[in-house]
C-alpha cells in the first residue's frame, strides 16, 4: 500500500530550522501577507473570517485556540512544521471552536496533559479536514467533542505511538471522534499504538477506506476500529495486522460495544485484510457485533483463527 503514506520517516525531516535566522515571521496570513511571531496572533487576526496561515519550517512549542471563522493551517513544506508539546486550554496544540479548519502537512508530537488525553488537535465545533499530517508520541492524536452537524475527514496522514489507558478518566486513543455527523478516513496509516483503540468513533456515519493498521509494534492496544454506538457506511480496503501485545485481541472491528444508539443497517465491511503478526496463534473476530442489524459483511481476506463475525 505504498500510495498510503508520505510516511513517518519522510515526514520526520528535521524541523529544527531556526526561522529567526531567515529574518521573517514564522506564521503568515497568505491573503494579507502579514507575518506574526506567534500562531495565536495569526489566528486572532483572521477572527471570524476565512484565510490561510502558512507555517514556516521550524519546531514550535506553540498552540492556538480558534474561536471562529474558517482557517487553513498549512505547512510551507509538508513535514517541516513541527508542533512539539505546546498545549492550550489543557487540551491540545490546536483547539478548534470555529466554523471549519483544514490542517495540511503539519507534525504534532509530545502532547500530554494531566488528565491523560493531550492531543495534537481538539475539535469542539465545525468541520475539520486533516491532510498529509503526522501525529506521534502523544497521549492522543485527534479528540473531538460532540457536534452532530459537523464532519471530520482524515486523508494521507500517519498516527504513530499514541494512546494510553494509564489514567483514571478512561483511555485515550489515536483518534477519538465524539457524536459528530460523519467520519471519513482514507489513505492513512495507524501504527505502534500505546494503548486504547486506533480509531474510536461515535459518529453515525463512517467511511474508513484504504488504510493501514499496523499493530505489530503496538503495546497494550485494543480494537483497530471501535464504532462505539453503531454506524452506517463503509469499511473497506483496509489492511490490518494484529500484534502480540494486546490488552484486548478479541476483535479487529467492534460495533456498538457501548450500546446501540445508531442504526448499523447496511454498514458494508468488505475487501479488508485481517492477519496476525508471524508467530501469533490465537482466536479473534474480524467483527464483534452487538447490534444484530443487517450488516453487509462481504468478502474479506482473514487469517486462520479469525472468525468473520461474532454476535454478542
Amino acid at each position: 500500500m505504498r500510495f498510503l503514506l508520505m510516511s513517518a520517516s519522510l515526514l520526520c525531516v528535521s524541523a529544527s530550522v531556526a526561522v529567526a535566522q531567515s529574518g521573517r515571521a514564522p506564521f503568515t496570513v497568505a491573503e494579507t501577507g502579514a507575518g506574526y511571531a506567534h500562531l495565536q496572533q495569526a489566528v486572532d487576526a483572521i477572527g471570524s473570517g476565512t484565510a490561510t496561515i502558512d507555517i514556516a519550517p521550524g519546531q514550535y512549542r506553540e498552540c492556538a485556540v480558534q474561536n471562529g471563522g474558517s482557517i487553513r493551517y498549512r505547512a510551507e513544506t509538508p513535514g517541516t512544521a513541527v508542533f512539539s508539546g505546546g498545549i492550550c486550554e489543557d487540551k491540545a496544540a490546536l483547539v478548534l471552536h470555529g466554523r471549519s479548519a483544514r490542517v495540511e502537512g503539519i507534525v504534532f508530537e509530545k502532547m500530554a496533559v494531566s488528565e491523560g488525553n493531550g492531543a495534537g488537535i481538539r475539535l469542539e465545533t465545525g468541520d475539520l479536514v486533516i491532510d498529509n499530517s503526522v501525529f506521534r508520541n502523544s497521549q492522543q492524536g485527534l479528540l473531538t467533542a460532540s457536534y452532530p452537524q459537523g464532519s471530520v475527514t482524515i486523508t494521507r496522514s500517519t498516527f504513530s505511538r499514541l494512546g494510553t489507558c494509564d489514567y483514571g478518566g478512561g483511555c485515550a486513543h489515536s483518534v477519538y471522534i465524539g457524536d459528530y455527523g460523519s467520519l471519513t478516513i482514507n489513505h492513512s496509516r495507524f501504527e505502534a499504538g500505546t494503548g486504547g483503540h486506533y480509531v474510536k468513533s461515535r459518529a453515525p456515519h463512517v467511511r474508513i477506506v484504504d488504510n493501514s493498521f499496523d499493530d505489530s509494534r503496538g503495546h497494550a492496544t485494543n480494537y483497530m476500529i471501535d464504532l462505539s454506538n453503531g454506524a452506517t457506511g463503509q469499511i473497506s480496503g483496509n489492511e490490518m495486522v494484529q500484534g502480540k501485545d494486546k490488552d484486548n485481541y478479541s476483535a479487529f472491528i467492534a460495533l456498538a460495544a457501548e450500546g446501540k444508539e445508531n442504526s448499523s443497517n447496511g454498514l458494508t465491511i468488505s475487501g479488508n485484510g485481517a492477519h496476525f503478526v508471524p508467530g501469533v496463534q490465537r482466536s479473534s473476530a474480524l467483527l464483534a457485533d452487538w447490534t444484530h442489524d443487517r450488516v453487509a459483511l462481504g468478502s474479506n481476506d482473514i487469517a486462520a483463527g479469525i472468525t468473520a463475525r461474532v454476535q454478542r
